[in-house]
């Protein structure tokens, strides 16, 4: 076991190795699994080596022709052609742009995961070619085997996760991703038409373009309304803890109950039922008018500034409850000798907060706040079932008042098919979180101090 180790600390890169090694090493570089074939390897030799012969088989018939359609995207139409047999028009299949696209992105995946395969025959044309140097007798292929399961066993459990995170995370982000370089939109859907690359246009008439009298008035309110139900839901909760921890209040168990109640039933129910109480003709109206204190409904999700407020308000009520548990279980834990000293120096209960528990809340919860602030910015739920993005704008193309860049994203995937400026907004906002995440988080004295 000492001499595995000692060998495999040897350090040599590959270029060296093609310089140094022997002939059997060097022509590994051409014949995948020749080292291991000469050194009696065999099973893991034959593997390699098949695994070259496939992929150059699949390189010819199946790979330069993806990657070709992944270029041209097709050329081919949808059409209508007369059959001289039938003697009437029948239709011709054409080229499919969005299946040339997969096809292309997974051959190109295809051939990563053969290079990863190829560096795995070099390494093992390595490893023979230290212990050889070094005069060690080779390992078996059961000791090799045993290895996936004990040493390398946590390489062993991530091979069919790694599998599914490729083709059902990796292959359809780059996908969405190529999708914004193209005309892949309600004028160019496939199969009856073809897309084509189009480079930055999308970009320049989402940011300078006809598109920008819709993209930087969403992104405004997106940003006004990330910050406002942040801000209200973290403060609020902070001073509703405050308030339910308070010495000598009775029944706090009852009370967080209370609150706690809007968490365990599920938001979509909550949302809803909000939505038909703030309807024109719903009961909160028609109390206000029965009582005289209103002539006409309030348009609390058909006015857009009065929506805007709405939908704050509401996210409150579903919102607050969470922060008000985090922040009792920060109080709850908070020092009491530092409390009792600063009553003791005459402190009252405000500069107690301002100085001691309010701090001491901020530094454990920095990180969620930024990661409550980013689901906000993505925050589809309270928007689309509130107002569904209303009230119309004429102004805005396929899009509302109170749409946040999410929602419109949506809309223009869902109900106007242009998937190339989906795609785009999708890019800007996943641009947008992550460079606030990375900027806020490193500078919280929760990451400086490693809580």
């Amino acid at each position: 076991m000492e001499t595995h180790t000692h060998i495999d600390e040897q350090e040599i890169r590959i270029i060296d190795l093609f310089k140094k090694g022997d002939m059997k090493t060097k022509l590994s570089f051409f014949i995948m699994g020749f080292s291991n074939l000469a050194s009696k390897q065999i099973l893991k030799g034959l593997g390699f080596l098949l695994a070259e012969i496939v992929f150059i088989g699949a390189f010819i018939t199946e790979v330069i022709p993806a990657v070709h359609g992944l270029i041209t995207l097709g050329t081919k139409t949808q059409g209508w052609k007369m059959d001289p047999n039938l003697g009437i028009k029948v239709r011709v299949e054409g080229d499919n742009s969005m299946l040339l696209l997969i096809y292309g992105l997974a051959s190109l995946i295809f051939c990563a995961l053969f290079v990863y395969v190829y560096y795995c025959n070099l390494k093992s044309a390595r490893k023979i070619y230290l212990y050889n140097q070094a005069g060690e007798k080779l390992p078996t292929l059961k000791e090799d085997f045993s290895s996936l399961f004990d040493s390398r066993f946590h390489m062993t459990l991530m091979i069919i996760p790694l599998i599914g995170v490729l083709l059902f995370t990796v292959l359809p982000l780059i996908y969405m991703i190529c999708l914004a370089f193209t005309n892949y939109d309600h004028n160019h859907l496939p199969p009856k038409n073809l897309f084509d690359w189009v480079g930055l246009v999308n970009f320049g008439s989402v940011l300078n373009g006809r598109m920008a009298g819709t993209f930087f008035p969403l992104l405004s309110w997106t940003l006004i309304w990330a910050v406002f139900a942040t801000v209200t839901n973290f403060f609020f909760g902070i001073i509703l803890a405050l308030i339910i921890n308070t010495k000598g209040l009775r029944g706090k168990k009852v009370f967080r109950t209370l609150f706690v109640i809007t968490m365990a039933v599920p938001q979509f129910v909550s949302l809803l039922i909000m939505r038909n109480l703030l309807h024109a003709a719903g009961p909160i109206n028609t109390l206000l008018q029965n009582l005289g204190l209103i002539s006409h409904p309030l348009p609390f999700l058909t006015d857009g500034l009065m929506a805007k407020f709405s939908i704050i308000t509401v996210n409150m009520w579903v919102g607050i409850p969470v922060t008000m548990l985090i922040s009792t279980g920060i109080i709850m834990n908070l020092p009491t000798e530092q409390i009792e000293a600063a009553e003791i120096d005459g402190a009252n209960k405000f500069q107690i907060f301002r100085s001691i528990t309010f701090p001491q809340i901020l530094l454990v919860m920095a990180p969620n706040l930024i990661q409550q602030f980013i689901g906000n910015i993505n925050n589809f739920n309270v928007i689309y079932l509130l107002t569904g993005g209303g009230p119309s704008n004429s102004n805005f193309y396929q899009a509302g008042e109170t749409d946040l860049l999410v929602t419109w994203l949506y809309k223009l995937t869902v109900e106007s098919a242009d998937y190339n400026l989906a795609s785009v907004i999708g890019i800007l906002i996943f641009i947008l979180s992550a460079v606030f995440s990375l900027l806020a988080y490193t500078r919280t004295n929760s990451y400086k101090e490693g809580v």
